[in-house]
């Protein structure tokens, strides 16, 4: 008894614990186990899915049946441990050593252990009856499967050849199992009809009526902000280009602020919809190379991330609200990729109004989208550093007519896609921003400034290769200094005479320029933000003449890029040439050494102020950016106006919306047409003029002193116009022609756009005479007309 009694003392402690693991067990395994069976729910929506859990719910069974065979072995073996605890024999000489009451729960144990067989036993039947109904509903489901056949739905053309593709392919890629698809008929049926949308419903799927849906709340209000903390902790760490934005923000926040304030006063509390806007920054994903990052700081080009720094402070100073992702990882989370190799679609609809990306950005997006990529492609739009032009745009025509690059045929809205300068009106400029002076700031400058020192344009050493005879005709009158990287000797491109400074931080380079008289371009790299700072501190911008112009078709690095660019790269920095200007900006041939040492020689006579268009400020930005979420909706299609009514019963075609001008030199809106009051831009702008022979629309704009403007095509395409024009047309054709609408006027041929997404202002040929759409553009923001805002 002794030993017995030592047992015990050891074995209850450890039996009470035994049998609360028992129950515990338990309660998880029903709960993990059983818990398919009992929803109703994941039966009913995925009838295709019951074998798989009925196969779970039959293992589960025999081990509820073991479970309960334990359970009752167990209370056996407890019912004798409690006749041992009622023995006198037990407790004699013991109780001040063995406390009685720590012996007297057995009995209650023991009823709990009953209980739990008891209800063991019970769940054991239940799950036997589940099964056998679940058995039967799966034959059933089998059965319906059999029966299952391919619809024949005029309204679906498409459905066999997709079943077709499915039976084939559908294990191609997971996420067609994560949507249900097991290789049955009625798998595919399924996923094509309520997934995708190729097939019709089937009958007998429960399909709920379609109950009125409320109408969607208010949109929350967009209110400007006031501190720019929460958008620093949005951008993240973990990268140096991360860092370099994240400081250009810092460095520009009170300017930023200051803006943000001026244009709230400007709008007068109109009401602005908060948008939810997704920014993924393609080009810094690892995916994608993110060869950026590791030359921020030796010398690599920074432009595109000083665009995005300012897009991301533009927006988040708006009000809207911000995601920002640099991995491709994130993205696919935010977006609601299935699990997969990117072919099904979305998950949920798309939580996003807007979302910003780069080209990098757009492939990882149609390469995970799958079909939802072609529904919601409206709401992206592109940071393009150069532009994407039509012709390179529309993918059946790029490919047919020789336009076809690595980067262009996305068929999206060519003003989806914004640049760093406004050098193709049909993309949107999106631009970037330059500090801006205060009045002290500008009389310092001007007080300071050395005459006689240059700054060459230009952190890497191959720029300056071959320049030799440029430099010396510079040191004869300037001092020149350089700012090219280098790590250890210096670089033998630079000349001894050259004052190299190194790679310098930001607001040690902008020290440089309000110190220097001069800043000199030697043709590369194209259309950066450093001209525009050098301006903006007081330099002067000296840049070479390209002749013949530069483009894809006579120079490598445009070639591959979605734009021809003809005639328009006709400098280093077209923007500056055009829209700036002298005495800020000066073009000359740089072989002529002649006009070269002139030019010079005029810039150190000239004095200049700092100067900045409105457009590269930051209230400037966030005007322009502002009016593009307010007014550009991709995704709902646009129709011309009805044609004002006929004065006169007799006239055989409805009137024009245009009239004849005044003096008979263009035509503009006609007074009496009707005016939509949400037409963006106004259609009061819109003036239209024809080119001449080897003049694009954009030139032809400009020379009126207007822009070109691709959104009022539609209204010029019309036979009527080249009346209203004195034109003559002995035939009128519709083609696809990036050029059209247009005349041959030698034959006397007109021809009309037979595909929107292929006006275009760019473009132009010996042969056409164009129809060009121009409107007016307030001063020093030529993204915007006079009402535009």
């Amino acid at each position: 008894l002794g030993t017995l009694h030592a047992s015990l003392q050891r074995c209850f402690p450890s039996c009470r614990i035994f049998v609360l693991g028992i129950g515990f067990f338990t309660l998880c395994f029903l709960m993990t186990s059983l818990g398919g069976q009992f929803s109703a729910k994941r039966l009913g929506d995925s009838p295709f899915t019951i074998r798989t859990e009925v196969m779970g719910a039959l293992e589960s069974r025999g081990v509820l049946r073991r479970m309960s065979d334990m359970l009752e072995l167990l209370m056996k073996r407890m019912d004798i441990l409690a006749r041992l605890e009622n023995s006198t024999d037990f407790h004699k000489g013991d109780e001040a050593r063995f406390p009685l009451d720590r012996f007297q729960p057995a009995a209650g144990l023991m009823e709990r252990i009953q209980a739990i067989a008891q209800n063991v036993s019970d769940i054991a039947i239940k799950v036997d009856q589940i099964l056998r109904n679940s058995l039967i509903s799966a034959k059933m489901g089998d059965g319906r499967r059999d029966q299952c056949e391919v619809p024949r739905d005029p309204k679906y053309p498409d459905c066999a050849g997709k079943v077709e593709w499915m039976r084939a392919r559908w294990t191609s890629d997971p996420c067609y199992a994560f949507f249900g698809v097991d290789g049955t008929e009625c798998s595919f049926l399924i996923y094509l009809s309520e997934v995708e949308w190729f097939c019709p419903p089937l009958p007998w799927r429960n399909q709920t009526a379609a109950a009125p849906s409320p109408p969607p709340p208010p949109r929350t209000q967009a209110a400007f902000r006031s501190d720019l903390a929460r958008l620093l902790e949005l951008v993240g760490t973990g990268k140096e280009s991360l860092s370099f934005m994240k400081k250009r923000i810092r460095h520009l926040a009170q300017q930023w602020l200051r803006a943000a304030r001026r244009l709230e006063q400007k709008l007068k509390g109109r009401q602005r919809d908060q948008k939810h806007i997704l920014v993924h920054i393609g080009f810094l994903t690892e995916e994608s190379g993110d060869v950026f990052s590791p030359r921020v700081l030796k010398g690599g080009p920074l432009g595109e991330m000083v665009q995005w720094a300012d897009i991301l402070a533009a927006l988040f100073l708006l009000g809207h609200s911000l995601r920002v992702t640099v991995s491709l990882k994130e993205l696919q989370s935010n977006l609601g990729v299935p699990p997969g190799r990117g072919n099904c679609p979305l998950t949920n609809p798309l939580p996003f109004d807007l979302i910003y990306t780069d080209y990098h950005g757009l492939q990882q997006m149609k390469q995970h989208m799958g079909l939802s990529f072609k529904k919601y492609r409206c709401r992206v739009r592109v940071i393009d550093t150069f532009g994407t032009e039509p012709a390179y745009n529309h993918e059946e025509y790029a490919t047919l007519r020789g336009f076809r690059t690595n980067w262009g045929y996305w068929n999206l809205h060519p003003s989806q896609f914004m640049t760093m300068f406004p050098h193709t009106p049909d993309n949107s400029f999106m631009g970037f921003v330059s500090e801006e002076l205060n009045k002290t700031e500008r009389q310092l400058i001007k007080s300071n400034k050395v005459g006689s020192m240059a700054v060459v344009y230009g952190k890497e050493a191959s720029i300056w290769k071959g320049k030799e005879r440029f430099l010396a005709i510079l040191n004869k009158y300037m001092e020149i200094h350089g700012t090219v990287y280098y790590e250890t000797q210096r670089p033998p491109e630079v000349p001894a005479f050259v004052k190299n400074h190194g790679l310098l931080p930001q607001h040690e380079f902008q020290q440089l320029l309000r110190k220097a008289k001069l800043f000199i371009g030697f043709g590369f790299p194209y259309e950066g933000p450093a001209p525009l700072e050098a301006i903006a501190n007081g330099c002067v911008f000296l840049q070479a003449r390209f002749n013949p112009p530069h483009s894809s078709l006579n120079h490598e690095f445009f070639r591959g890029k979605p734009t021809s660019r003809e005639a328009s790269v006709s400098s280093q920095h077209p923007y500056a040439e055009d829209f700036i200007g002298k005495p800020h900006v000066w073009t000359v041939d740089y072989n002529n050494s002649e006009e070269f040492e002139a030019a010079i020689k005029a810039i150190m006579r000239t004095q200049v102020d700092p100067y900045l268009p409105y457009e590269y400020t930051c209230e400037g930005m966030l005007e322009r950016i502002h009016a593009y979420i307010q007014h550009q909706d991709f995704c709902t299609t646009t129709s011309p106006p009805p044609p004002p009514r006929a004065k006169s019963p007799a006239m055989q075609s409805p009137p024009s919306v245009l009239a004849l001008s005044p003096n008979a030199t263009h035509l503009v809106w006609s007074p009496s047409a009707s005016r939509d009051p949400h037409a963006w831009p106004p259609v009061d702008s819109l003036q239209v003029w024809v080119s001449e022979t080897r003049h694009a629309c954009t030139e032809t704009c400009r020379r009126h002193g207007l822009v070109c403007e691709p959104t009022f095509f539609r209204f010029l395409n019309k036979k009527e116009v080249f009346l209203q024009l004195s034109i003559t047309c002995d035939s009128t054709e519709y083609e696809m022609n990036h050029l059209y609408p247009a005349v041959a006027e030698n034959v006397h041929e007109c021809y009309l756009q037979k595909e929107p997404l292929l006006f275009s202002c760019a473009g132009h040929n010996s042969k056409y005479r164009r129809l060009c759409p121009c409107r007016d553009y307030r001063e020093g923001q030529v993204a915007l007309c006079r009402d535009c805002v």
